[in-house]
């Protein structure tokens, strides 16, 4: 008989300093690593493309296609092939000199935190970044690096999803004209029991073939982050 290993969970005295430090980082390390998909959302480019995508599939009237999945995997890699010069930067800067032991941690943290607030602050916007700091209570920055972490990202979240629907808005306006076409037509000729949405969809997927609608929403997305 194969026999079952007993697994433990104990809590034993720290023997030195050293061994309470240790523990911490992995406490550390543990929370970071479940935050990663908040820290993703909050602070790379994916809250941008997953809403336009978003509305590309909303805007011809497919709930389902393409599948979830491939929506925010071509997010991801997306956000990958966006964010690659940052994270490059946050590695050369910070990770990488901070595992030779080169740096200190606050120095590596400083390093790393840097492109990436360069990063968002690129593409926040005024309006969004003053709201936040007027509500924040603190004093009024005399520039950009001056702006505390946790004002900035909520503007440049806040950010994001404005330029997210302007751009949704002009994805929406040529497929709600198709709409507006085919139900002009089915009134005219007396068809009013027959769903618009059921003539309209194969129309819009075709305009969207022929127009090489993922290409241009692509590059759209690619185009609206300057630093690609």
């Amino acid at each position: 008989m194969i026999p079952i290993p007993l697994l433990q969970l104990s809590l034993t005295p720290a023997e030195n300093p050293q061994d309470v430090a240790i523990s911490l980082q992995i406490i550390a390390l543990m929370t970071v690593l479940s935050l990663a998909p908040a820290i993703l959302l909050m602070l790379t480019s994916f809250t941008r493309i997953i809403v336009v995508l978003g509305f590309v599939q909303r805007s011809i009237g497919l709930q389902q296609t393409p599948p979830q999945q491939v929506t925010i995997g071509l997010a991801l890699f997306l956000t990958l092939f966006i964010m690659y010069p940052t994270w490059n930067q946050i590695y050369e800067r910070g990770l990488a000199p901070y595992m030779a032991g080169n740096v200190s941690a606050e120095q590596a943290w400083t390093e790393t935190i840097t492109p990436v607030r360069n990063f968002m602050s690129r593409y926040t916007r005024q309006d969004e970044l003053s709201l936040m700091i007027s509500m924040s209570g603190i004093e009024q920055p005399e520039n950009s690096d001056a702006v505390p972490t946790r004002v900035l990202i909520p503007a440049f979240m806040l950010s994001e999803l404005k330029t997210a629907f302007q751009m949704g808005v002009v994805i929406y306006i040529p497929f709600i004209v198709v709409d507006m076409v085919v139900a002009s037509v089915l009134l005219a000729m007396g068809m009013m029991m027959l769903p618009p949405i059921m003539i309209s969809l194969p129309f819009k997927i075709l305009l969207f073939v022929m127009a090489d609608g993922w290409n241009l929403v692509v590059v759209s997305l690619l185009k609206s982050f300057v630093n690609v």
